[in-house]
């Protein structure tokens, strides 16, 4: 070949692999500054304090049939008591550990095993070794922010979107006081079991003009507001904001939302039995999925914290949380552009101690706090174990394995996140873990 023809056909070459266009199994075009492995994550914050003894290590019995294979017989105490709660009946038809790899031995390695803590290790990927400010937002940037300053191309928050079963401190945790980050690259928060009660309803729902005789709603209001918004936001930041049409687009759904409150449809949508906060957030994840379809989705469930005085019902609200991911899976497989372009990844914060309190329940068992202070005295290591189960199709994340042994930490999770959708690269280095040095990434093919 002469030289001219070569270079001429070598430079054609080249101009076609600059300008051939990344394209993933939806179709979806992606800069090629980041490779993707799935379009969306959903973080499940299986929350609360959930010690390995009861879940993974299904020392009463399994637990939780959706989750993990086994057929071990539940306590017998334990198990009158689920009954007696009246879960609503689901089949999945298949069990969920055989979608992805479950590790068995995760660890919360450091810092306070608090709840706030917990969390704030989990969505920044950074471990605080001391308590916190509640009322503060992280120091180092979320997964939120770094997700939508560093993917390419940028999304806003409707395609972002933390949900919380609980206000206090968490809202705080849609974005960080770090230099550079903020409220602009925030998530869009909510809190479901809150907004969608009564006082939710009065306050902002029923939308009418409050008189001087109706001073009950207009507390109501006040109450509302104050638990939600009353942040002080930093470096001049007005909270997080969407777009002109993407507000739009949430005040109608937010309206229909308290339409479907109001008629009685969020009282139990998956049928007869008991509901619990944790369905209840749950469901509204799936409501999100239904109308957003997120890229980045992190929903908390908390109720299992009940253990700190009646074991009994922390055994029941483990049973349900185990229910209620199991149809949050569901709802992806079942939602097109989700379905088969999806990781979950199934985590508690922080587990509880071995050594039970002074509390006991009608079942004579005693309940469990996740005490730091007890770790250090006692050598107590339960409150710093946990699992992680991470669910999604099969050419990204290997099926039906489990892996025992501490490998990996509750800060892989973020890393991961980052990973999968592609920006990791993207983001300055030391803000997270390198994914190639987690012990998550053997979930991975």
């Amino acid at each position: 070949m002469r030289r001219r023809e070569f270079i001429k056909k070598a430079g054609l070459a080249t101009a076609g692999a600059f300008a051939a266009p990344y394209i993933l199994p939806s179709g979806r075009l992606f800069a090629a500054s980041g490779i993707r492995k799935v379009n969306h994550v959903v973080f499940c914050m299986f929350a609360g304090g959930v010690r390995n003894f009861e879940s993974v290590d299904k020392s009463l019995g399994n637990l939780m049939p959706h989750m993990l294979l086994g057929s071990e017989t539940i306590a017998p105490d334990i198990a009158a008591a689920i009954a007696a709660s009246q879960p609503p009946a689901f089949n999945l038809g298949y069990n969920l550990q055989t979608k992805g790899t479950l590790f068995k031995d995760f660890r919360y390695a450091k810092g306070p095993t608090g709840h706030f803590n917990g969390h704030t290790t989990a969505i920044t990927g950074a471990y605080t070794t001391a308590d916190l400010n509640i009322k503060d937002h992280p120091h180092t940037p979320t997964i939120f922010e770094l997700y939508r300053k560093h993917n390419s191309p940028a999304q806003t928050p409707r395609k972002c979107w933390w949900i919380s079963n609980a206000l206090g401190p968490y809202p705080a945790l849609n974005f960080s006081s770090y230099a550079g980050y903020g409220a602009q690259f925030g998530a869009n928060f909510i809190a479901p079991t809150f907004m969608f009660s009564n006082q939710g309803y009065d306050s902002i729902g029923s939308l009418k003009t409050f008189t001087s005789a109706e001073e009950a709603a207009v507390n109501n209001m006040r109450t509302f507001m104050n638990h939600n918004f009353n942040k002080n936001f930093v470096d001049g930041d007005a909270g997080v904001t969407n777009t002109e049409t993407d507000a739009a687009e949430l005040q109608t759904w937010i309206n229909s939302m308290f339409s479907q409150y109001q008629s009685g449809t969020f009282n139990n949508p998956w049928g007869p039995g008991a509901y619990n906060n944790d369905m209840m957030n749950i469901f509204f994840a799936e409501k999100v999925i239904d109308q957003f379809q997120p890229e980045l989705l992190v929903v908390n469930m908390q109720d299992v914290d009940v253990a700190h005085f009646n074991f009994t019902n922390y055994a029941v609200n483990l049973n349900k949380a185990d229910l209620a991911v199991a149809q949050l899976w569901n709802k992806i497989q079942t939602t097109p552009g989700m379905m088969d372009d999806t990781v979950m990844i199934i985590a508690p914060e922080h587990g509880r101690n071995e050594i039970g309190n002074s509390s006991i329940d009608a079942n004579g068992r005693a309940a469990l706090d996740h005490t730091a202070a007890l770790d250090e005295v006692t050598g107590d290591q339960m409150a710093r174990e946990i699992f992680c189960q991470v669910l999604g199709p099969s050419s990204v994340v290997q099926q039906g394995q489990v892996i025992t042994g501490v490998t990996g930490e509750s800060i892989d999770i973020a890393s991961s996140i980052a990973n999968l959708l592609g920006f990791d690269m993207q983001m300055p280095s030391g803000l997270l873990r390198d994914f190639n040095n987690t012990g998550i990434q053997q979930a991975f093919l």
